[in-house]
Parts: structure tokens; sequence; C-alpha cells
């Protein structure tokens, strides 16, 4: 731990990354540290502060780049320059030998390599931070890819995940820090990263994806092989697609780039409103385009690691809230956003209304194929943050993969017009949503459980009507109970009263004597003030 640590400091000395913090917010001690700081003898460099925030975290490892890579999507949190060079980020790390993989393959499967496989590659087709990927063929003939996690990551992953936690509590001392959040992010990231280390879950999502897609023209996904599929080991159908940043190789098999580019905006809005189940990881190394039918060609997904989902009344939101920026209904969209629970109840719709008004109408006064669909969404979360919108997770997802979609769109089909493609779609998802067929739907989906409790609702009826009555009494008890209270107070207040006065009175009777002489030789002014004095004394 400590040699880590002291490897950390090396890198943050090496880049300089104690310029990126805002000196001039800090604390006054804090800042005369920094001043004070033997890193001052560093050189900078011409580089910006993106680029050696990038090449620190490449050069700290696997952990640090998918760290970089998951902070890279909250652009809620980072200024655009520094996001925009998180994006770059790359996980290609040299891989394990192969026969470290093949004993890890035969200890996850427990039975021998040759048993499992008919051929197993020793090589890997591709390395990366968590896991690498090797080709196989079964014994059936069939052609597979098996992928192995990275032997010891799990503990070298907990010791960096340590050291990020104690960093995000330092950062929590700085006051501009304290607003990133910086413990929730990496908790975030934490669970994220975590979720990978076990296949299973990547090879459900992946199972799920494809059944939601079976038979469709727009995506296909390979099968997972679940015999052979444990916790650190998962084999899948290999495919033989082309990626889809390779755009020499697409024009030259005759491909429909902008049928294509299309295709890539209906299976995103269909992921999301359709099924609710999207793939939150579709950068280009993970996507395919398959080389057969160029001319409707069919997308390939792989990595499933990484999923979202809405709720249903978040999916309702969302897609109201992207009609109403179609129709540049701004106090629509604010309205929406304060009944969702985005920002405070507290908001004033007029007010947030003229901040989204003041932040799109410059991007929609543009051509419609020069506005980013995604830039706008970033713009609605940017502006949502000044009234205090809490991040939702699910949408930080959305965000993320829509601007990949959107990346990828415009790279196939530069002149993609993502806003006239998505609105049909939303227009006649929400139509089916809130007309006769949505509702005989939601009537259909509901039926199992309402014939269920169909027969209970006499007795639920009788239990429920038996509690009131049984309350109304509970009630009535206590009311009687409380009035006897009240009687019984009144009549010891009135008994005080009479001990008071008849105490009073005797004490009067064995003074008297004392008292006339006294009162004799007393002017009237203090006969009256003792007079006012015993009647209220016998009063009280």
């Amino acid at each position: 731990m400590l040699l880590r640590l002291l490897r950390i400091i090396w890198v943050i000395t090496r880049y300089r990354l104690d310029t990126l913090l805002p000196l001039q917010r800090l604390p006054w001690w804090l800042r005369l540290a920094f001043l004070l700081s033997p890193l001052r003898v560093v050189p900078v460099g011409r580089r910006t502060g993106g680029e050696r925030l990038r090449l620190a975290l490449e050069s700290l490892g696997p952990v640090f780049v998918k760290f970089g890579q998951l902070l890279s999507t909250r652009r809620d949190l980072l200024p655009e320059e520094i996001a925009d060079e998180l994006r770059r980020l790359q996980d290609q790390v040299p891989p394990f030998p192969g026969e470290e993989a093949r004993a890890l393959v035969e200890s996850e499967l427990r039975m021998p390599l040759d048993v499992a496989f008919a051929h197993f590659e020793p090589e890997p087709l591709a390395s990366a931070s968590i896991a690498q990927v090797h080709a196989a063929r079964l014994h059936s003939g069939e052609d597979v890819v098996v992928k192995i996690i990275r032997p010891a990551i799990d503990r070298v992953m907990r010791q960096d995940m340590a050291l990020m936690y104690r960093v995000a509590g330092l950062l929590t001392l700085l006051p501009e820090a304290r607003r990133l959040r910086p413990i929730e992010v990496v908790r975030d990231y934490e669970a994220t990263l975590f979720d990978e280390l076990d296949l299973r879950k990547e090879a459900a999502n992946t199972s799920q994806l494809k059944r939601n897609f079976n038979g469709s023209p727009l995506l296909y996904v390979p099968a997972i092989h679940w015999s052979l599929t444990r916790k650190r080991v998962m084999v899948q159908e290999r495919i033989h697609g082309i990626p889809v940043a390779d755009i020499a190789a697409l024009k030259a098999q005759g491909t429909d780039l902008k049928r294509l580019a299309e295709r890539g905006v209906e299976i995103f809005f269909t992921q999301v409103f359709r099924d609710n189940f999207f793939h939150a990881d579709m950068h280009p190394g993970n996507i395919f385009v398959s080389r057969e039918q160029p001319q409707d060609p069919q997308y390939i997904a792989i990595d499933c690691g990484i999923v979202g989902s809405l709720t249903r009344e978040d999916q309702d939101y969302l897609a109201r809230n992207l009609l109403a920026f179609f129709h540049q209904d701004y106090y629509q969209v604010a309205a929406l956003h304060i009944e969702s629970g985005w920002v405070g109840e507290e908001t004033r719709a007029n007010e947030f209304a003229a901040a989204i008004r003041t932040v799109c109408e410059p991007i929609l006064e543009k051509p419609l194929k020069d506005i980013s669909f995604g830039q706008v969404l970033l713009g609605l979360f940017q502006t949502a943050r000044r009234f205090n919108m809490e991040v939702q997770p699910q949408l930080v997802l959305l965000q993320k993969t829509l601007l990949n979609i959107e990346g990828l769109g415009r790279q196939l089909y530069p002149d993609l017009d993502l806003w006239s493609t998505a609105k049909p779609y939303l227009e006649r998802w929400m139509q089916e949503r809130a007309g006769a067929v949505g509702l005989w739907e939601s009537l259909k989906r509901q039926a199992p459980e309402l014939s269920r409790q169909l027969p209970e609702l006499p007795s639920v009826a009788h239990q429920a009507l038996s509690r009131l009555e049984q309350e109304h009494r509970q009630r009535r008890r206590q009311a009687l109970a409380l009035s006897g209270i009240q009687r019984h107070l009144r009549a010891g207040r009135r008994g005080g009263r009479r001990l008071r006065l008849g105490l009073l009175l005797a004490a009067l009777a064995l003074a008297w004597q004392p008292l006339t002489e006294w009162a004799a030789n007393q002017p009237w002014p203090v006969l009256a003030a003792g007079l006012i004095g015993l009647v209220l004394l016998a009063w009280q």
C-alpha cells in the first residue's frame, strides 16, 4: 500500500496535477501550503490540464483508467475540456501469458481445457484493463470467444479503491471540490467496476438483450454458452463483423451508411422506451456491423457489462421532456422537471423555463442537421443543476449512451438528422402508451394480479370497515378519557382554591390581635396594598 501511495504521489508531481486545483477558492492555509510546496519547482510543460490528467491516469494503470472513463461521462461535474480529454482514455494493456489464461479457465470450469474446447488459442484477441479475450472452438465445431478476468485484479482494485476513498475524503475538505461530491462519485464507480468482475452478470445482460432483439433486422447479439460460463470466465459465440469505426471497410462492401446511422438511433430509442433495458457502453469498440446484406445493414453488439434501465415514470417524463423540446415548449419542460422530482418543489417553473430558454434558443436557431441532440440534453442537465437538480444515475448513463450514439451516427453519416429521426418514434410511442392500445396493454399486464386480488376484495373491504369501526370506537374512548381528565383537573383546581382560602382565613384568625395593633399604626396605602394582596392570594 505504501509503495502504491508513493507511486501515485510521484505521478501527481510529474504531471503537476496540483495546478488543476482552484487555488483562489481554497482556505488560506492550503493556499499557503501549495505556494510553498516543492512541487512548484517541477515544470508544468505545454500540455493542457486535461491532457496531463489523462496521461497521469494512463500511467497509474487499469483501475484509474476505468475511473477516468467513467468520470468522462459526468459532464455535469467536469469542465468540458477535461471531460473531452478523458474520453480519449484507452484501456489497452499488455496481456497476461497464455499459460496463465489456460490455468485460470481450467480452474474456473473444473475440467481440463481439452475437455471443454476442441481448440484454445493461447494468444489473446484483445486485452483490456479488467479482462482479455481468447479465440476457441467447441467440439461441435462452433467458433467462440473466451473472456477471462485478469488474475489477482480484484486485490489490486481493492487497494486502489481504498486509496481513492482516502483522496476523495481529503477533497471534501475543499469547498470547491465538495460540490463535486467526490465520495459519491468513487462509490458509484466502485459499484460499476466490481460488477464487471462477475462475468455471469454480463452474460445475463447479454442474454436479455438478445431476447429483446430476437429475429430483429436492427441488432444481433451473440449467444452465451451458459454451460461454460462462470464468475471469472464467459464463453460467447464468435462474430465476424466489421468494426463500426472502420468506415473504409464499410464503404468497400457497399454499406448504406445513411440507413446504418438511422438504425443506430432507432436501436437506442427502442431499447430505452420499448424494452426499458439499454446497452450503456455503446462505444465504437463494442459495436460491429454484419458483413451480410450491406444495403440492409445490421448492428452487432458485444460487452454488455454495463446496462441501464428507467422506471416507467422516468420513461414517461423523459419522452414528454424530449417532445416538449421538439416543440420548444420550455415551460412544459420546467413543469415536468418539477413534477418528476428531478428538481425541488420550491423551484418556480417560470424562472426555470427562462433559464432553459436562454440555453436552448441559440442552439435551436441552427439548422436541424447542425444541432447536437446530446449537447441539448447536456445543456438541460447543467441548467437544472443551478436549480439544485439531484443527479439521477440512470439519466447519466442515458446521457452517456446518447452522446455515444449521436457521435457514432454523425461519423457514419455526417448529415444525420437525429431530431427528425427520433421525433416520429417518440410521438408514436407516447400515442401507444397513452392511447387505447396502451390502456389495453396496461390492463393485460395487470390482469393476473387483479384476477388474484378480485376474490379477496369482499374480505379486504370487510377488514377495512372493521378497522374503521375499531378506530372510531378507540377515538370515542380516548375522547371520553380526555373529558374525564379535564373534569378531574377542574375539580382539583376548585379544591385547591378552597384549601388556600381556608388556610388564609385560619392564619388571619390566629394572627388577628397582632395584626390589628399593627394596622392601627399604618397609613391607608399600605393597608390597601395588603388587602389587594390577600384577595389575589385567595383568588389564586
